[in-house]
This record gives structure tokens, sequence and C-alpha cells, in this order.
């Protein structure tokens, strides 16, 4: 008896449905409406003879054999995604300077980066890290074509690619003293994570001392782990060893931070082009954007 075949439509919902975590999101992400989705995800298990989702009071999550379906699934869309591909879109060959922020390093970018390689063969990508505004100032001087960078209260340029929530971190066995001053681990200035975290705590009243002052993020998250100190990072920072201090126990809110795209207006457009619609697509989901 033949198997079935696994249509790639109800797989493309599939995914978008366990990385959003709703039916709602999930249909703005395929571009379907929510009834159409849920269709398409009860079609995939009629298919498969199993439920992949566990649908409850508290919200959804998948079953053993939906997470053992996501790898092969995002395997399978990235094969046909590839291979459609190469067929309807010219060949594009050159090289393409990007420079992405050290503080925008999601876990998702290195292998996001691996897949626009493979879809893109003939784009030679070469990758330069650093400070925000050191990127800013490569590319004015026409040193990088393309920027991930983030965005402060001085430069509101460029396209918005990833939002996330900031958080104030501490390291996970640790309790802060509420009456003595908040213990700060912060880069040097200028930086906006600095800034904020000092603004916030002023405008709140609370009284603060620079523990240490790190020249790194993994600087940063190392000496908040060994209990030296609070921080100020984007949510994607928290590793295992820290945790996320409760705004309910007097932490003042923050903003969120955001990482916007530069250059796309001066670079070469046969080669700056597949990479932006690559990087908007891919980083502008609600699983990637992580907002609270």
């Amino acid at each position: 008896m033949p198997l079935p075949d696994l249509e790639i439509d109800l797989l493309r919902s599939f995914v978008a449905v366990a990385e959003t975590g709703s039916f709602t999101a999930a249909a703005e992400v395929v571009g379907r409406t929510q009834s159409a989705v849920s269709q398409k995800i009860l079609r995939l298990e009629e298919t498969l003879g199993c439920r992949v989702f566990d649908r409850n009071s508290r919200g959804l999550s998948l079953t053993r054999d939906g997470e053992r379906l996501l790898t092969a699934a995002r395997q399978m869309l990235a094969f046909n995604d590839e291979t459609v591909r190469q067929f309807i879109e010219p060949s594009v060959v050159g090289r393409l300077r990007l420079g992405i922020a050290d503080d925008f390093i999601p876990h998702q970018l290195p292998r996001l980066l691996a897949r626009f390689a493979r879809s893109y063969p003939g784009i030679d990508l070469e990758l330069t890290t650093g400070l925000s505004c050191d990127l800013l100032c490569g590319l004015e001087a026409e040193q990088l074509d393309l920027a991930l960078a983030k965005r402060d209260g001085e430069m509101q340029r460029g396209r918005i690619i990833w939002r996330e929530p900031m958080v104030w971190i501490a390291a996970a066995d640790v309790e802060i003293d509420a009456g003595k001053p908040v213990p700060l681990v912060l880069l040097p200035a200028p930086c906006t994570y600095r800034s904020i975290a000092l603004e916030a705590l002023e405008h709140a009243g609370r009284s603060y001392s620079i523990a240490c002052t790190a020249s790194s993020l993994m600087g940063i998250q190392a000496a908040v782990a060994g209990s030296i100190g609070v921080t100020v990072l984007g949510r994607s920072f928290v590793q295992d060893g820290l945790r996320i201090l409760n705004p309910r126990d007097q932490w003042p809110s923050l903003p969120m931070t955001e990482i916007v795209l530069l250059g796309e207006d001066r670079a070469q457009s046969q080669l700056a082009k597949p990479l932006v619609a690559f990087l908007t697509e891919s980083l502008t989901t609600p699983k990637l954007q992580a907002i609270a």
C-alpha cells in the first residue's frame, strides 16, 4: 500500500502554528484565515493518523508526534523553497558586505544565514560584527553594504527587522536586597542598554552602583551569572544560570529594543534584494520577534 504524500502547504501551516503558538498568528504568517489554517492542521492530522497539537484552556502545545514532525517539516520546507528559488529567481553573483551588531545574534541567525548561503551560492557574504555605532561608521565610509544595527534615540532611520522586550536579568539563584543600591553590570558608555538601565532606576527613585563594566556581551552574561550584579539586555540573551527579574517586584518597566536594516537604498540592488527579502521574511515572524 503506497504511503500518502505530505502536502507542503499543510506543513507550512503546521510550522507556522508551532512557531507562533496560535492559529490566529499563524494565519497572518501564511496569509490565510484562521479557519483555513485550522482545516489544514486537521487534514495533516488525518493524513498522519495522529494529533500534532494539544489544545486546552492553557493554550496550544505540540504533542510528542508533533515535536517529531516539526524538525522534518522544517527541513522539507527549506528544501522545497531552496529548490523552487533556483528555478524562479535569476542567478545572482557578487560580494555583499553585511555588518551585524554584537547585540543582535539571536539563536536563529546562524542557521538562517547558512540557509541563505545555500539558496544563493553565487553571493559571497562577508560578515562583520561590532558595536552599532561602529557599523554605522563603516556604512557611511562605504566599507559595508548593509548593516543590522540597534536603533536608539539618535538613530531613527532604517527598516525594523527585529523587536524584543528589554528585561532586567540576574543570576538564577541570587537574591537582590531591595534596601541596598542595585549592583549593575553594564557595557561602557555610550551604550543604549546602559543609558536605559540608569534612566529607569533614576526615574523609579532607586539607587544603584556600577559593580562591573564589561567590554562584551559575553562578559556581561558571565558577570551576571557569577552573581556580581544585575543588567539590562534583550530577552533573547537570557541563558542557563540567568533569570528575568519580575516587574511586579518593583523593577522598573523597560522599552522594546529594535534592530533596523540600513543601507538597502544604496547597496547593489541585485545583491541586496535577495538578502533583504530573506531576512525580512525570516526575522519578522511573531516567534522570532519574541514580543511579550
